[in-house]
């Protein structure tokens, strides 16, 4: 069976782009890997990123020398978790905190992890958790 190597993107669909960058690029801090009209990819740590597509520009795919991009868009609060060392947790929170963004809960896991759980500008439920959330992590 090949093996998979984790998750290469993900992607949150807001309504506004510019805000959205500005809140991952300024509060998160992830870096800004290509910025174009109809998306922006930030690097979101561990070889993964992050793409800010605006809500419903992306319907229709893309042709482009490479080939064609199929469309895509999502709707609602979508979910995504982003992982820290456990020795970074408090100064995540205490980071976010200072950016006023509210605390949605906290969560310490049965195996030793802990989560804390956020919303960003367009009510997407983010995450930041440490080893011992999975089995696998």
């Amino acid at each position: 069976m090949p093996q998979l190597n984790g998750v290469l993107e993900t992607a949150l669909y807001v309504e506004d782009k510019a805000r959205s960058i500005a809140f991952f690029r300024d509060v998160m801090g992830l870096a800004i890997l290509r910025a174009e009209e109809r998306l922006t990819a930030l690097d979101a740590g561990g070889g993964s990123v992050l793409l800010i597509f605006a809500r419903g520009q992306s319907t229709a795919g893309e042709d482009t020398p490479q080939g064609h991009i199929p469309g895509h868009d999502g709707a609602g609060p979508l979910h995504m978790a982003f992982k820290t060392a456990a020795e970074d947790y408090d100064a995540w929170r205490d980071k976010l905190r200072a950016h006023g963004v509210a605390e949605l809960s906290e969560i310490h896991w049965p195996a030793g992890g802990r989560s804390v759980y956020f919303n960003d500008p367009d009510g997407h439920v983010l995450e930041i958790a440490t080893p011992g959330l999975w089995p696998n992590y």
